[in-house]
């Protein structure tokens, strides 16, 4: 009895995270809305006048198997991730592989991203992005004495950012090799690489990136397109000129939720990759903030996640929980800065957001494994209390 009512505080913590459930929350219940939205004219023209709901219904189905498979996944300790990182690698480098191969990979507007399953179609690189957040994770950690090694902890993970990047870029998937490279020094810096190393793997993809971008045309015309959209707006610029239409006519509050002018066949994937632009035009700056806090939060609560975790001593749950942020975050960001005009454009879709099956997927499952590192942390700190509570009685 003393127990219970001297250390109450012990069965008041929360079983989740709140704050990190209803942003998630938030932003699919968005993301529903706008995607309907946006998609209802393209459905129409494409599909018939009854079919304005196509891509709203594929999307819920997206996200019901995101939901199902998070649901598995969530049931799976951190520490059996951690024992199958190198299996999980495996299988993803081998998609890689396979969505190459003839007959196998499906080819969409000049890139053969997609490997049919019939029903729907898997990106391999979108589970590879969680793949390579646990991988790198697992191997900062096993590393972590040879981590300022340059030939026996730095050089083999470079050489597979080095395999991976040819195989994404033969897709070509330019966005995805960019974010994985990303991805894997953030781990590497969180993990505490030393600043030299860090520095030079900076230069070392600022380097690769400008000659990817200088040795392929169409990527050189999207930068040229970018920094002066009104020189060819019918043109290299179309894309980001009529974005930008859109958050200029949304203004403060928006021309109202499906007034968008825009969608109506002018901003190419209006539903996908400039879904933002569509919000700004219907919800206009508000509604634009109110996305980028709700961002701000579910990122902040998996850095303070992944903080917990490590002063739990789980430096492995700690990696993958900022890991997941670290993604999530950048992924909007570069989302965010196309549409905006702040980046070069780039086809990476809004998380939580955008339609895309295999994106929204992979996102559901990377945040259930989150969720299961906080409630680990949260029954750690329920022993503890439980373990203060008994010698102090």
């Amino acid at each position: 009895m003393i127990y219970r009512m001297n250390h109450t505080p012990s069965y008041s913590l929360p079983e989740f995270d709140q704050a990190l459930i209803w942003s998630v929350l938030f932003l699919l219940g968005i993301g529903l809305v706008m995607v309907y939205s946006a998609s209802a004219a393209i459905a129409e023209a494409q599909f018939g006048s009854d079919q304005s709901a196509h891509y709203l219904v594929r999307h819920v189905i997206y996200l019901l198997l995101g939901i199902v498979f998070g649901a598995a996944a969530f049931q799976v300790p951190v520490h059996i991730w951690q024992k199958y990182a190198i299996f999980l690698l495996l299988a993803g480098m081998l998609l890689l592989i396979l969505v190459l191969l003839p007959g196998v990979g499906r080819e969409v507007n000049g890139s053969q991203r997609w490997i049919s399953l019939y029903v729907v179609n898997l990106q391999p690189s979108e589970m590879m992005k969680l793949f390579m957040i646990i991988y790198a994770s697992d191997y900062v950690v096993r590393k972590a004495a040879e981590l300022n090694c340059f030939y026996k902890g730095f050089l083999p993970l470079f050489a597979l950012i080095v395999v991976m990047g040819f195989l994404l870029l033969q897709q070509p998937d330019f966005g995805a090799a960019a974010v994985i490279t990303v991805l894997t020094i953030g781990i590497l810096f969180l993990g505490g690489v030393s600043i030299k190393i860090f520095a030079g793997l900076l230069s070392l993809s600022a380097v690769a990136m400008f000659v990817l971008i200088y040795v392929a045309n169409y990527r050189l015309e999207r930068i040229i397109g970018f920094m002066d959209p009104w020189a060819d707006p019918l043109g290299k610029g179309y894309q980001l000129s009529h974005a930008l239409i859109a958050f200029g006519r949304g203004e403060w509050f928006g021309v109202g939720l499906g007034g968008s002018v825009e969608k109506l066949f002018y901003l190419p994937e209006a539903h996908t990759d400039f879904l933002l632009a569509v919000l700004a035009e219907e919800l206009g700056f508000v509604g634009v903030a109110v996305v980028i806090a709700l961002f701000a939060i579910l990122v902040a609560r998996a850095f303070a996640i992944g903080r917990q975790s490590a002063r739990l001593e789980c430096h492995f749950a700690a990696l993958v929980a900022q890991g997941i942020g670290l993604w999530i975050g950048m992924q909007a960001i570069i989302n965010m800065g196309v549409n905006m005009g702040v980046l070069p454009t780039k086809g990476l879709t809004l998380p939580l957001m955008s339609f895309g099956g295999s994106s929204i997927t992979a996102v559901c499952f990377a945040l259930a494994i989150l969720m299961r590192i906080d409630w680990e942390n949260r029954q750690r700190l329920r022993g503890v209390q439980r373990d203060d509570a008994w010698h102090s009685a």
